[in-house]
């Protein structure tokens, strides 16, 4: 029925093109009906002037073989020239040759007359008649290659200008609105449309309204495009309006990638990424289908990892899920405690694999299913950690080629594997779509440094070394976290991330709780649980957590060979009060005192915060009364 449905649309179409082919000869009729003399032949035209000279040389050979006169210029004339051919100079056709270094070749009225002609008005055919034009059935025409120019650092605005390109926009304008009349083509990907026609003897005729229309919309499309880079350029290059600022009108051209599942849910859907036209996507995809939310877990954990590594020197790594950091971490050498609590004691852990397996024990209820990321080449060390943890996929800037057959491997062959470019630089503005307005902002693109640490307002003023490396970690996690946010920080990872609540108190108290859960993970009693032989990693890491949580449940007892019972109120604060030397960070100024009063019991000797805040005297005199060392960055790190 479908195949049917098709045949009778092109009979139709076919049908359309003769009545107006034959439309055609009634007013070339009419016209010497009115005593003006005929000297339109019926032979085809086909205009061919293109950049890229990929399949043209097929173009014009099913071209010429069909009878339809090819016209030409610079080098594509020479190329099919030099295929043996049949071809004509523009030059030819128009009588005027190129000037201006080649600035005008196409910009004639004979040119744009036969391209603009409706063939089915008296008038239009009257005045081609007069002047002695012939209509241009097929444009296949490209331009020069602007993005591709002004890539190059080392272009100067003359080169830029030269390669704005003039003639074939205009060419591809007046083909593409004319489309009942000429096909345009601007793509090579749609030669092989008109040969197949014009090899069947189907012809140009043959080729439907609606498939021109397509060819037409392409081209503007192309056209749209080309302008905005022009823009963008002259843009950036304006000393008057460059340097970031943001413009009255803002043109963006995106160009479809590659198509997803569907977006944030099932029922959203098309669901697709886009690149900036001109412009690479900054990531390939060497395995797997990622999905709308992993790409957003994907690029925000890369730039964290990015920025930890830039401020710190080591390497580091991240666990994200819906959009936060569910952990993050720099490579420190763990303990024994840590290897044992982590349970990698026969592991090999390079540096790399170190810094992946703090990020994922920060939090590793809410890391299950995470999207990984790393600064480093993923090595075969950490594929082999990452070969037993429930994970959906890593962004990373290179795979080792052991590491990347194992991450192949994973889940059937779905493990999701990019590689990002570590040298892409994001644009510095950015642009977002809510409910059909668009928001635009500079780009978050400030640099966390020990810089930042320098303003200590409290009385206590020793940083330790590592006291700044844990609130670098902190503070760049909470760059990338969901507003409001709060972390704490120990060894050189995350020991509990509090995101986007509306109270910066909740924000303390939901971290300080994974705080809790980290270290008492390490109470004897917890680390010395047996389990039942056989059972897996992710139901042992599970029932450690509901033991100290009180939420066990009779499949969690099962999985124990024998149960020395919870742990009492009194153990836990004993324990807790062991832990010291945390680092506590916050994503924006602490309004109250309160916050600081939660992370006191959770082990908090250093802080970091902006400031700013007509409480901070209240603020300083908290961290004063529990021997705090407070610096305020001075940044606020809101992130939506």
């Amino acid at each position: 029925l479908e195949r049917k449905r098709e045949s009778n649309v092109l009979k139709k179409e076919r049908k359309r093109l003769i009545i107006t082919n034959n439309l055609f000869q009634i007013v070339l009729k009419t016209v010497q009906q009115k005593g003006i003399p005929s000297k339109m032949s019926k032979q085809q035209q086909a205009l061919v002037s293109v950049f890229d000279k990929k399949g043209v040389v097929e173009l014009a050979k099913a071209l010429s073989k069909a009878g339809i006169s090819v016209i030409s210029t610079g080098g594509t004339f020479k190329s099919l020239q030099d295929a043996q051919i049949p071809v004509t100079q523009v030059s030819d056709v128009t009588k005027f040759p190129e000037i201006l270094e080649g600035r005008v070749k196409t910009l004639h009225p004979t040119i744009h007359g036969g391209l603009l002609a409706k063939v089915n008005d008296v008038k239009h055919i009257q005045d081609l008649e007069k002047h002695n034009i012939k209509p241009i059935q097929l444009v296949a025409t490209n331009l020069y290659p602007f993005q591709q120019t002004v890539a190059n650092p080392a272009t100067t605005l003359d080169q830029a200008l030269e390669n704005i390109d003039i003639g074939g926009v205009t060419m591809i304008r007046a083909a593409a609105k004319n489309f009942e009349h000429v096909i345009i083509l601007v793509d090579p990907n749609d030669y092989p449309l008109v040969i197949e026609r014009l090899e069947s003897e189907g012809g140009l005729e043959s080729i439907s309204l609606e498939q021109r229309k397509r060819l037409a919309l392409k081209a503007f499309q192309h056209t749209c495009s080309y302008d905005n880079a022009i823009s963008e350029y002259l843009a950036k290059e304006s000393k008057e309006i460059g340097g970031g600022k943001l413009e009255g009108v803002e043109t963006k051209t995106y160009e479809r990638e590659f198509e997803l599942k569907y977006g944030c849910n099932p029922h959203q859907l098309p669901s697709a990424i886009y690149s900036m036209k001109g412009n690479q996507l900054p990531f390939k995809v060497l395995n797997g289908t990622p999905g709308y939310i992993n790409l957003l877990d994907a690029l925000n954990a890369w730039q964290l990892v990015k920025e930890l590594k830039e401020a710190t020197g080591l390497p580091a790594a991240s666990s994200f899920k819906h959009v936060s950091p569910a952990g993050a971490a720099v490579a420190v050498p763990l303990t024994q405690e840590e290897m044992d609590v982590y349970e990698i004691k026969d592991k090999n852990l390079t540096p790399a694999a170190l810094a992946y397996v703090r990020a994922r024990n920060a939090d590793p209820m809410c890391s299950f299913g995470d999207f990984a990321s790393l600064s480093d080449v993923v090595d075969e060390a950490t594929a082999q950690i990452l070969k037993i943890e429930v994970s959906d996929g890593i962004i990373a800037p290179g795979f080792d080629e052991k590491a990347l057959e194992i991450l192949k491997a994973k889940k059937g062959g779905k493990y999701i594997v990019i590689q990002v470019d570590p040298a892409y630089e994001a644009p510095l503005n950015e642009f977002r779509e809510v409910y059909g307005v668009v928001f635009a902002q500079k780009r978050n693109d400030a640099k966390i440094t020990k810089e930042n640490l320098k303003d200590v307002v409290t009385k206590e003023k020793n940083l330790s070394e590592d006291a700044k490396r844990d609130l670098l970690v902190a503070t760049i996690t909470l760059k990338y976290t969901q507003s409001n946010s709060v972390g704490y920080a120990i060894r050189g990872q995350m020991i509990g991330v509090g995101a986007g609540q509306q109270s910066r108190v909740d924000c303390a108290k939901l971290a300080g709780k994974k705080v809790a859960n980290w270290w008492l993970r390490f109470h004897p009693k917890i680390r010395n649980l047996q389990f039942v032989g056989g059972s897996k990693r992710v139901d042992r890491i599970n029932t450690r957590v509901h033991i100290i949580d009180e939420t066990m449940s009779n499949s969690d007892l099962n999985l124990l060979t024998n149960f020395p019972g919870a742990l009492s109120t009194v153990e836990k604060e004993e324990w807790m009060s062991k832990l010291d030397g945390v680092s506590l960070s916050s994503d924006a100024f602490f309004p109250f005192r309160d916050s600081i009063d939660v992370c006191a019991k959770l082990g908090v000797k250093y802080v970091a915060q902006p400031g700013g805040s007509v409480q901070d005297e209240n603020v300083t005199e908290a961290c004063n009364e529990f021997g705090m060392v407070m610096a305020n960055t001075g940044i606020r790190l809101f992130h939506h």
